[in-house]
């Protein structure tokens, strides 16, 4: 996710502008750049890698006499590459042909390579491939259309705009003056007693401020070196904002305020699945878009098997992956631990697809099975959180998911991203291979855009409240167990990892029909007289096809004395007149069900760490990125 500091005032703008960088750092980026306004010019710094690199890059610049009298006003960015790859000339901020408008951006400009190729028939020249640099073109033809007034300009631009956007911009005519606006992408604007400041998150600015003020979609706020901001809607009119005092220190609000990093990632998952599926379908033919991965349909109907190798969550993640791969594009599909494929001397072919999956791209394992099918002749997709990681670089084409940084160790949004990824690219294969049609893509992608909005109904106090209440008739347990059908299962071995990976609380999966095959010795019959002793039982028991048999298994494991949670659709009453514990999620289609049905699996371990006194962010013994085997 990109960074956006903004500032204009009476003191020095470098120090702000990059000490907020370097707070948004957590966000994840590969490349950072300023506008600095002079007094005839805009001067950009841009630099690949790191906020240092670009802050050796200002300091030379300083030495070297560029800046003159230190700058007032300027902007900054640290950007985390979608389109483009990560280098100096994608790197923001971004200009128009005349050098006069500079422009930072955080989100996805949806319809961009239409307005492209409509500036580049009018003239304009283009120097990235970012989606960016057409808002900068746009803004110097709307500002010759007003001219003198930069913020119709913008209001006019962003009108043209599909997608997601936050966006801070200066003129080189516009002295002491910034222009910022957003949509579907977070901004936030305060004052200080030195000037006015925007970013794209409160850890950039609570330095110097507490009094921040929050635009709504497409508004616009104009920020003047004397101190005042001016907003406008999107019609233009003139309006007063309430401010809002940030009541947490610095170090609470690089977790935005929420009490750890995991439930801040939690909230996130909403935005997260907006993001996947923002730019992935094509209306006009009703298709899902996968140009990454650059296989054509014939290349596609001639891949006889596809192998998943992965590990832990990203395990989980590819087992759901095989579940809808082979359901809708009938392709014999294995889930292989990365940990073990090199070592079993694998079926590999030119025709084998292999989907590498990995959070941070660097783990050892996955690294080396990549290399593996690479040698084989087989042809490797990757999946990954991180451009410019290691399995960027050894995959044949590379996916990536759009959980941008993620900081407790136990995935959560990123879980949630691959899943989300996986089930449009399962769509995709199916559709080049003629299994599924158009319809039925648009369908199912029409059901995928009703999640964010679920999703935020479990993130309600209510729904909250009940998965807390769950958690608490559990935490004393030694050991619980998980049983779901389906994918109803493959979601189980996610909830059970996320349970004892941050509560140290011994938990296992299974598909439920396999419990009377062993896994029911578990359940201490003491339950049954002693309600201390009921083994917990959380069912994955959503709406389905194999609906009754799970509430059959639900009442053999009641029978034996065990305490059942259920994870059932809102409104159940069946499943209600069996257990007094129930976590309504939803109705949903069957195959969308892990999205939602992992949400309060994740709060449900959370609660549960908490209730046993556990670092729900950095859970023993484990690491967030593993690069040795």
């Amino acid at each position: 996710m990109c960074g956006i500091v903004a500032f204009t005032g009476t003191v020095d703008t470098i120090p702000v502008l990059l000490g907020g960088l370097r707070r948004l750092e957590y966000r994840g980026y590969d490349s950072a750049g300023v506008a600095l306004q002079l007094p005839t010019e805009i001067k950009t710094i841009k630099r690949q890698g790191k906020v240092l690199q670009l802050h050796e890059a200002v300091d030379k610049a300083i030495a070297a006499g560029e800046l003159g009298q230190m700058p007032t006003t300027g902007i900054g960015h640290t950007r985390w590459a979608t389109h483009g790859i990560p280098n100096e000339a994608n790197a923001h901020p971004h200009s128009d042909c005349t050098g006069e408008v500079a422009v930072v951006h955080n989100g996805i400009i949806e319809n961009h390579a239409h307005l492209r190729a409509a500036l580049s028939e009018r003239g304009h020249r283009f120097f990235s491939q970012t989606d960016t640099e057409v808002i900068a073109h746009l803004i110097e033809e709307e500002y010759q259309a007003t001219p003198g007034d930069l913020a119709q300009a913008v209001r006019t631009t962003v009108a043209q705009l599909s997608g997601s956007f936050a966006l801070a911009i200066c003129h080189a005519k516009h002295p002491g003056v910034l222009v910022v606006t957003r949509n579907d992408s977070p901004l936030v604007v305060g004052k200080a007693a030195y000037g006015v400041l925007a970013a794209s998150d409160t850890p950039a600015i609570i330095e110097h401020t507490r009094r921040v003020y929050f635009l709504d979609d497409r508004d616009v706020a104009v920020l003047h070196q004397n101190g005042t901001i001016d907003f406008f809607d999107p019609a233009g009119t003139a309006y007063s904002p309430t401010a809002v005092t940030i009541e947490w220190d610095l170090e609470d609000a690089e977790r935005g305020g929420y009490p750890d990093f995991m439930l801040k990632e939690i909230h996130e998952q909403p935005k997260v699945i907006k993001d996947t599926l923002a730019g992935r379908f094509d209306d006009k033919n009703h298709q899902i878009l996968f140009e990454e991965l650059a296989l054509s349909a014939q290349e596609m109907s001639d891949v006889d098997r596809v192998i998943i190798v992965a590990c832990g969550t990203s395990y989980h993640a590819g087992l759901i992956g095989k579940d809808l791969l082979e359901a809708w594009g009938r392709l014999p599909v294995e889930v292989a631990y990365a940990s073990e494929f090199r070592y079993r001397n694998p079926l590999l072919t030119a025709q084998t697809l292999v989907i590498a999956i990995s959070q941070s791209g660097e783990t050892a394992d996955t690294l080396e099975a990549v290399k593996l099918a690479r040698r084989a002749g087989a042809h490797v997709l990757a999946i990954t959180n991180v451009v410019g990681s290691r399995i960027t670089m050894e995959a044949n084409n590379v996916v990536f998911i759009k959980a941008h940084i993620e900081i407790a160790v136990a995935a959560t949004k990123s879980f949630l991203a691959q899943v989300a990824q996986l089930t449009l690219l399962a769509a995709h294969i199916a559709q080049q291979r003629g299994e599924v049609d158009g319809r039925w893509v648009s369908e199912l992608y029409e059901h995928m855009q009703e999640l964010p909005a679920k999703i935020e109904e479990l993130l309600t106090d209510t729904a909250t409240a009940a998965i807390e209440r769950c958690a608490a008739e559990c935490a004393a347990a030694q050991t619980a167990l998980f049983i779901g059908r389906g994918v109803g299962a493959t979601t189980c071995y996610e909830g059970a990892l996320k349970l004892k990976e941050i509560s140290y609380l011994h938990a296992e999966a299974f598909a439920a029909g396999e419990i009377k095959h062993g896994p029911i010795a578990l359940i201490d019959p003491e339950g049954l007289s002693d309600p201390r002793r009921q083994t917990p039982v959380i069912a994955v028991t959503c709406q389905s096809a194999t609906y009754d048999k799970m509430l059959a298994n639900i009442e053999e494991m009641q029978a034996r004395g065990a305490k059942v949670i259920a994870l059932a659709t809102v409104g159940d009453e069946r499943i209600a007149q069996l257990t007094p514990y129930v976590i309504s999620i939803p109705k949903v289609r069957e195959c969308l069900s892990p999205i939602l049905a992992s949400v309060p699996l994740q709060l449900f371990a959370r609660f549960v760490a908490l209730i046993r006194g556990a670092n729900v962010d950095q859970p023993r013994n484990l690491a967030k990125s593993v690069t040795v085997e």
